[in-house]
């Protein structure tokens, strides 16, 4: 399942690079997928973040078939995640 997140980021109150917010918000979206699925339930994953023009776009699939998870729900909430470490780190 496929979770989309784009919205403009927050104004910049620290000097976080570009590449420092696709880092923090790639890591905490990595971080909700493994804390909701086991690895060996993982067939396939996919984050990915772009912050271009003080946009982020956040694009999570995941590929669970045989977990007890909802795969669309943790997309879902990987991205959430993923924008709200931005929000966090920006202030």
């Amino acid at each position: 399942m496929v979770a989309q997140q784009a919205a403009p980021a927050p104004a910049r109150k620290a000097m976080a690079t570009d590449d420092e917010v696709v880092e923090t918000a790639a890591d905490a979206a990595e971080n909700v997928i493994f804390s909701r699925l086991s690895v060996s339930d993982v067939e396939d994953y996919d984050v990915t973040v772009t912050f271009e023009e003080r946009v982020l776009d956040v694009d999570v699939y995941v590929k669970a078939p045989e977990a007890s998870a909802d795969e669309s729900r943790v997309a879902d909430d990987a991205a959430l995640a993923a924008r709200g470490a931005v929000d966090d780190l920006l202030g």
